[in-house]
């Protein structure tokens, strides 16, 4: 049995997902990479990886902190960048069943998406984001 045109037609379909993602790839928000905190990194990358490999992964990279990986998964993007924080950095904003109107009508970030943590909080200076 001749498998050459079929992994011929394969190997071109994982080519074009492979190209497809790369495009659809964008370098995160700086408050995705600079406020999370260098214990809590899950690696995105392979050892050797450079800062442009990274970011056309969709990742954080910071190479400032050794003993961590430099190449890792982003905080989750919000609707504003100052709404960008890990969960342990929420400060209560509203009250348990707050509506996400109500929410915004304090002037503070909802996010319902984990449970057991306030999903109204303040938000923070974007000020203090880098890469």
């Amino acid at each position: 049995m001749d498998m050459g045109p079929r992994c011929a037609r394969l190997l071109a379909v994982f080519l074009l997902l492979g190209l497809c993602a790369l495009v659809g790839a964008q370098k995160p928000d700086p408050c995705q990479c600079s406020r999370l905190s260098p214990k809590n990194r899950v690696n995105c990358g392979f050892p050797g990886i450079t800062s442009d490999q990274c970011f056309s992964a969709s990742c954080c990279f910071d190479s400032s902190i050794p003993g961590v990986p430099w190449c890792f998964k982003p905080l989750p993007k919000q609707e504003s960048e100052e709404c960008v924080m890990e969960v342990s950095a929420r400060k209560d904003c509203g009250y348990p069943g707050i509506s996400p109107q109500d929410c915004a009508s304090r002037k503070c970030c909802f996010s319902d998406a984990i449970t057991q943590v306030p999903w109204c909080f303040f938000p923070l200076s974007v000020h203090d984001c880098h890469y």
